[in-house]
């Protein structure tokens, strides 16, 4: 008997039944009906082929690997410039070194993904495990150019993290405002997510409203409080991460949920469920485990390369440039959501519109709940152990961070309204976004510097 990988096409011979490929792409009509009649809606199924599109199958390197030798050679040239002692223009210097780790950045992301990816296939995960930990690695990138600019400037590594909630906000709206829809003008994303998603954006608008209420009382004259200690920092931190491991537990377990119930009203076996694993896989290239940790290390140590960039961008920025800490912040911010709009863009030109969507969503809770509590712990490490001297520390009460968490409310309560009502953005919803995001950026950049 031969045994099959995640990655084996089913023997010619085993009979497989079309209920099997149920909410992937190509099923049958007949088992949508199934479903439908059973109160499932086939089109908000979380699960969705892993691994590169089937027309990029036919190259056997994949496209992120030559971006990869272009990105690290590029930093390799700026290397060397700097050991020789070549000094180029401050501002070809900042554009360069943002623009290489950038690239860099984004091609890390991609091997994370993909490194889980066909690790998930090796271990047989569920795909609905597979796609989470893969948008939590995701994130790495970013937390290590966090980790990167808190020593030059830990007021702009809050800022970075914050702007970058409002642009994945508004690149959840306009994406969402672009997909197709149905009859009713509706483009669903996966029940489990919406029904979560829901929740961890009211607790993060809350959560942004109570605290941005608080700092604005503390900064009224005479009231000796006007600054986050290094131990506020820490409970903040800590309370945004319980709330993030949670909703990660409810996710996968919804998900699960999800996946048990399909497979009750279809009837499918234990092996038809293992097989519809496989062809959750088919995509992904079988690989060995030394040549998955080895992506692993590749990915890592983009991470690393491009963090330094873009942390030498904000050096140059701020320190030779003059720039202001609250403009190099939102230019960073522009830049910062790149990984998730890698995956937007991957998963979208397979036609995972749903999956799309579901990671422009998770821009924004893994921002808040998960990239945010780290830059907390990052800045209260600093300013208790390493350099509680700093400029910026410690983070004042000021009206820019006012604002950036205040606004938190009315940009995270609409689109909780949104999803709350099944549906996506319209020209209106979109209008309203851009007017919330525009109106915070216009007065960050108007009166942010004189209020800080």
């Amino acid at each position: 008997m031969v045994n099959k990988s995640p990655n084996s096409k089913p023997d010619s011979e085993v009979v497989v039944r079309p209920e099997v490929a149920a909410g992937l792409p190509g099923a049958t009509s007949k088992v949508h009906r199934i479903l439908l009649k059973a109160g499932i809606d086939p089109d908000r199924l979380s699960i969705l082929h892993l691994g590169r599109p089937p027309k990029l199958l036919k190259y056997k390197t994949p496209r992120w690997a030559r971006r990869m030798a272009v990105a690290y050679f590029l930093w390799l040239v700026m290397f060397l410039l700097e050991h020789f002692g070549v000094e180029l223009p401050i501002y070809l210097n900042a554009l360069l070194s943002l623009v290489v780790g950038l690239m860099i950045i984004q091609v890390a992301c991609q091997v994370l993904v993909s490194t889980t990816e066909r690790f998930a296939a090796r271990m047989r995960w569920t795909h609905y495990v597979a796609g989470t930990v893969a948008e939590i690695l995701s994130t790495l990138p970013e937390i290590v150019v966090i980790a990167f600019l808190v020593p030059v400037s830990p007021l702009t590594a809050f800022m970075v993290a914050m702007v970058t909630i409002y642009n994945n906000a508004l690149v959840f709206s306009i994406y969402s405002y672009f997909l197709p829809r149905d009859q009713q003008g509706k483009f669903l994303m996966p029940k489990p997510i919406t029904d979560s998603g829901s929740q961890i954006l009211i607790a993060g608008g809350v959560l942004g409203l109570i605290m941005g209420l608080v700092m604005l009382t503390f900064s009224l004259e005479g009231h000796p409080k006007h600054a986050f200690a290094a131990i506020d920092l820490l409970i903040l931190a800590v309370l945004l991460l319980s709330i993030f491991i949670i909703y990660i537990y409810k996710l996968v377990r919804d998900m699960g949920d999800e996946e048990e119930e399909v497979q009750a009203t279809l009837g499918l076996t234990e092996d038809e469920m293992e097989l519809r694993q496989e062809l959750v896989f088919k995509h992904v290239k079988k690989s060995s485990l030394p040549f998955i940790f080895f992506l692993l290390a590749l990915g890592i140590l983009g991470s690393f390369l491009g963090g330094e960039r873009v942390a030498e961008f904000a050096t140059l920025t701020i320190d030779g440039m003059g720039l202001s800490g609250i403009v190099a912040a939102i230019i960073l911010a522009g830049f910062a959501g790149m990984s998730e709009y890698v995956i937007l863009w991957t998963a979208h030109r397979k036609q995972e519109y749903g999956i799309a969507l579901a990671n422009a969503f998770g821009g924004i809770a893994q921002l808040l709940f998960l990239i945010v509590p780290f830059t907390f712990l990052a800045i209260a490490y600093y300013q208790a152990f390493v350099n509680p001297g700093h400029p910026d520390l410690p983070i004042m009460f000021s009206v820019p961070n006012i604002l950036l968490l205040i606004f938190l409310f009315p940009t995270l309560h609409t689109l909780a309204a949104l999803l709350q009502n099944d549906h996506t953005m319209d020209i209106l919803d979109t209008a309203i976004m851009f007017a919330i995001v525009g109106l915070l950026l216009l007065l960050l950049v108007t009166y942010g510097v004189a209020g800080s």
